[in-house]
C-alpha cells in the first residue's frame, strides 16, 4: 500500500510522525510525508523518505487555507495513495477534505488535542468543534493520543469509534545514564549534587513558562534548565524578554533547541511541564522513561500520564504557589524523587513503549 502522512509543520513531522513512518516502511509499505517546508524535514529525508512541501499556515486565513486545500487535492491526485493519514487540527481537517475530494480509498486522522478543549474565545472553540464534527464523517479511522479526548469524540458524536492510541518513546533511548549525567553537568558547569529541574518544550506561553519562572523565585534549592525554541509559526506573546531576565538573574539556564534530549534528561533530577493545555506530551513520556519525577498540571493528557503522589505531582494550571510547593517538595526529598522516578519509568514502559504504540496504530490503520 501507499500511505501519505500529513502534518502541519516540520517540527510535528520530525518529532511525532517520523517514528510511525518508520513502522509503516518496516511493514513493507510505501510512505510519503506532506508538510510545510522547514529545516527539520532534512532529518526525515536523510532516512530516505520523500517529503513533499505543502503551503500550510498556522493562522486563521480562509484564503491561505483554501490555497493549502487546493494544493493538497492536486498532490493527492498525482500521488494516488491508498491511505491518507492526517495529524494536527487544521492540517488534519484539510487532509481529510482533500483525501475525499481526491477519492482516496481510506482516510485516517490522529487527534493530538482538540482545539475546542483549549482556552480561548467561544467563537474559535465553536468553529473547532464544528470542523471536527464535520470531518469526523469523512474519517474511516479516528484516533486520539489522549484517552479523555477519545471519550470526548465518542460522547460528542465526532467519531463514535474513536480509539486512544497514546504516544510512545523508545525505552532503550530514554533511560538513566550516569555517563551522560556527568558529561552534561560538566559541560554546563553544574555540580553533581545540584538539584536540576528541567523543562523541555516549545517556548510558548501555554506551556506555563510565566508560572514556572515565577515559581522558581520560591525554589531556592534548585536551578531550572529550559530546553527548546520558539517555532517561526508559533503565535502569542514573545517570551524572550522574560526568559532572558530569568537567565540574567540566575533563575533559569537557557539551553536552546537540543538534539541530545536523552542526555539532558539524564542529567536532571525533576521534570516540570506546567502547561495550560496538552494532547499527550511526548516530553512527559521521555522524562518518565528517564526515571524523573514529573510535576505537571491537572489537565487532559498529563493527568492520565502522571499518577499523583506515585510518579509525580499534579498542580492546578496557571497557578504559581502550588507549583512552587510541588517543586520544593521534590527538591527537599531525594528519596521521594528516586521512588517516583522508578514508578514513572515502570508506568511509561507499560503504557508508552514506542514499538507497542506504533504497532497498535498500524493495526488500526490496516497496514
Amino acid at each position: 500500500m501507499k500511505v501519505v502522512e500529513i502534518a502541519n509543520v516540520d517540527f510535528s513531522l520530525r518529532h511525532f510522525v517520523l517514528p510511525l513512518m518508520r513502522g509503516i516502511r518496516a511493514r513493507g509499505h510505501e510512505v510519503v510525508a506532506v508538510t510545510a517546508e522547514g529545516p527539520l524535514n532534512a532529518d526525515v529525508r536523510a532516512e530516505g523518505f520523500r517529503v513533499l512541501p505543502a503551503p500550510f499556515v498556522r493562522r486563521a486565513s480562509l484564503l491561505a487555507q483554501l490555497r493549502a486545500f487546493i494544493a493538497l487535492v492536486r498532490l493527492l491526485r498525482r500521488e494516488r495513495p491508498d491511505l491518507v493519514h492526517g495529524h494536527m487540527p487544521i492540517s488534519g481537517f484539510l487532509a481529510r477534505l482533500a483525501a475525499r475530494a481526491a477519492r482516496v480509498p481510506r482516510v485516517a486522522y490522529t487527534c493530538h488535542g482538540f482545539l475546542f478543549n483549549q482556552p480561548g474565545p467561544w467563537t474559535r472553540r465553536t468553529a473547532s468543534f464544528l470542523m471536527e464534527w464535520f470531518a469526523g464523517r469523512l474519517t474511516d479511522v479516528f484516533m486520539t493520543v489522549s484517552e479523555e479526548e477519545a471519550a470526548d469524540a465518542r460522547r460528542l458524536t465526532i467519531a463514535r469509534h474513536a480509539t486512544a492510541v497514546g504516544n510512545g518513546r523508545d525505552p532503550a533511548l530514554f533511560h538513566l545514564d550516569a555517563e551522560a549525567r556527568g558529561r552534561i553537568r560538566a559541560e554546563q558547569g553544574v555540580a553533581q549534587d545540584q538539584v536540576v529541574i528541567v523543562c523541555v518544550s516549545r517556548l510558548v506561553r501555554h506551556k506555563g513558562y510565566p508560572e514556572l519562572l515565577a515559581a522558581m523565585r520560591d525554589v531556592p534549592g534548585a536551578e531550572l534548565w529550559i530546553v527548546g525554541a520558539r517555532l517561526d509559526s508559533d503565535h502569542g506573546e514573545d517570551l524572550g524578554p522574560a526568559l532572558a531576565e530569568a537567565a540574567a538573574t540566575g533563575r533559569a539556564r537557557l539551553l536552546g533547541y537540543r538534539t541530545d534530549i536523552p542526555a539532558i534528561l539524564a542529567a536532571a533530577d525533576i521534570f516540570a511541564l506546567p502547561s495550560h493545555f496538552e494532547g499527550l506530551p511526548m516530553s512527559v513520556i521521555e522524562a518518565m522513561l528517564t526515571g524523573l519525577p514529573v510535576v505537571a498540571t491537572d489537565i487532559r493528557g498529563p493527568r492520565e500520564q502522571v499518577v499523583a503522589g506515585e510518579t509525580g505531582l499534579l498542580v492546578p494550571p496557571a497557578t504559581i504557589e502550588p507549583l512552587a510547593a510541588a517543586l520544593n517538595r521534590l527538591v527537599d526529598d531525594p528519596a521521594l524523587r528516586i521512588a517516583m522516578g522508578k514508578a514513572g519509568r515502570a508506568r511509561a514502559i507499560a503504557r508508552y513503549d514506542e514499538a507497542a504504540v506504533i504497532n497498535h496504530t498500524l493495526d488500526l490503520l490496516g497496514l
